[in-house]
């Protein structure tokens, strides 16, 4: 062990510890893999990636868009719910009540006559099929996170086999899931008050069905609204055993409840970054997340999700959907993106909302990605750079390094991250309509430097070379270059800097 090797008894030596220490009672330390902290999440749903003759997807038909995402460099493949669909009550297209006799369903309401929790849909395949997808993600260096919705359709074998899992109406009913003003006609949310004991068995019983074929990662499904001891129970039975395996909540809900589920054991979490676009509101918000709650809160900043199409991304077009991944990709370890987003999908189901039209939830969504690609319709290119820079550096896998930086347009914002001799510097812009030109003034120490001291610095996005001091002057166009994401090379010169 590192601690025991002689450099250590030698510092020790020179540098006894203090007496009279108090001494306390063991204590238990688990140790998370990398992957808890640093990561690139894709997110996309099997079933849409079907052909002209089947256009309903296979896991093995899927398993051909591994190597796109691949290319772009993700490390994750997140995928939602892979469980048989209930009919009960089905939702159709733009979530309308009334499903056709071709309509596929939402894939969070889960069961039906041919499984719950522990099966597979069977027009995606069988477990054998899954097991060779989970395979082959594996070969291109990436590990399958698979969604974790505690909730059932009318038609999930737990309806009839466990009825005390489920609130009852007054009239025998049982009541369907709702969150003002949405409702999920065809969901039954769980009662955890009836039998705790038991769905903690057979939760922790679903998740190693899952962790035996090859899943160490799990999203968990709005966990803010079922109670915290019971995550808190699930996460340290499955821990205790295997503690590389990683649980994100999606909990996007007041900052105490997001704050307590990380603190009872949630790896990960969603965050506001969604709506945090203006400089203030981006310069408080990750100073929150890298301050005091980085000790036992880690962020996953989602650019885009099924459910959240944010006004920003619907209004400003590419440069939008750049910068805004540049901000993700450099702000926090950890950052995703939803299948879609890398074509810069921003069509609303109307004004002022932020569901996307025809959305991917309610229907088969296939996409030409091939074709958007070789015309330069896609910003794969921009995402797998964004990636790489990441693996070069560092300082880009962690977060409590973030610092931020002045400058005198708010429209520009500026923060570095510095681990060890690296260091990168990000200067984006946040406009992404105008080009906008600031003078941006570096905290010269939080680079390890001297406040007269000049740099050479290169940038990852670009290719171009500037040099550098405390204060420089920053030009960004929209639609040319939406950032600088520069890898500070450190000089012996001294004196003023140059623009960029």
């Amino acid at each position: 062990m590192a601690a025991l090797t002689p450099a250590v008894d030698a510092v020790l030596e020179r540098y006894p510890l203090r007496d009279l220490v108090t001494v306390s009672e063991p204590r238990p330390l688990m140790v998370e893999r990398e992957r808890a902290l640093y990561g690139a999440w894709y997110e996309f749903f099997p079933r849409s990636e079907g052909t002209p003759a089947q256009p309903h997807g296979t896991f093995r038909t899927a398993a051909k868009r591994l190597d796109g995402i691949a290319a772009m460099g993700f490390d994750v493949v997140y995928l939602p719910p892979i469980h048989p669909i209930g009919t009960t009550f089905r939702k159709g297209p733009n979530n309308t009540l009334s499903a056709g006799r071709e309509d596929v369903g939402v894939p969070w309401a889960i069961g039906s006559p041919e499984g719950g929790h522990d099966a597979i849909h069977p027009q995606l395949g069988t477990l054998e099929d899954f097991d060779a997808f989970v395979t082959r993600a594996a070969e291109l260096g990436m590990e399958i996170a698979l969604d974790f919705a505690l909730q059932c359709s009318p038609d999930h074998p737990w309806v009839e086999k466990h009825p005390e899992w489920f609130h009852h109406r007054p009239d025998g009913t049982i009541a369907y899931a709702e969150n003002p003003p949405k409702k999920y006609q065809d969901i039954y949310p769980i009662a955890f008050d009836r039998d705790m004991d038991g769905l903690i068995t057979e939760t922790v019983r679903v998740l190693r069905h899952w962790m035996d074929h090859g899943v160490r990662i799990f999203r968990v499904d709005n966990p803010h609204t079922k109670p915290v001891v019971f995550w808190e129970r699930v996460i340290a039975e499955i821990n205790g055993t295997d503690p590389d395996v990683i649980f994100l909540a999606e909990a996007f809900t007041r900052p105490a409840m997001m704050h307590t589920l990380a603190q009872i054991g949630f790896q990960q979490s969603y965050t506001y970054f969604t709506w945090r676009n203006t400089k203030q509101e981006l310069t408080e918000y990750l100073t929150e997340l890298s301050g005091e709650a980085a000790a036992y809160m880690r962020p996953n900043l989602f650019v885009n999700t099924p459910d959240i199409l944010h006004q920003f991304l619907q209004r400003g077009g590419r440069p939008a959907f750049e910068l805004r991944a540049v901000l993700a990709a450099t702000l926090s370890p950890t950052w995703g993106v939803y299948s879609g987003y890398e074509l810069c999908e921003n069509a609303p189901l109307r004004p002022g909302s932020e569901e996307y039209l025809d959305s991917e939830k309610y229907q088969l969504r296939p996409r030409d990605w091939e074709s958007a690609e070789r015309e330069g319709h896609s910003i794969a290119p921009l995402l797998g750079k964004l990636n790489a820079i990441r693996r070069r550096h560092p300082s880009l896998h962690r977060l409590r390094n973030l610092r931020f930086h002045e400058t005198d347009n708010d429209a520009l914002i500026a923060y570095s991250k510095t681990t060890g001799v690296d260091t990168v510097l990000v200067v984006v812009n946040l406009d992404p309509h105008h080009t906008q030109e600031a003078t941006v003034s570096l905290d010269m120490p939080q680079l390890g430097l001297e406040s007269d001291e000049s740099m050479s610095v290169y940038d990852e996005l670009t290719g171009e070379s500037y040099q550098w001091g405390r204060t420089n002057y920053v030009r960004l166009e929209p639609g040319r270059a939406p950032a600088h994401v520069l890898h500070v090379r450190r000089s012996t010169q001294s004196g003023g800097s140059r623009a960029s």
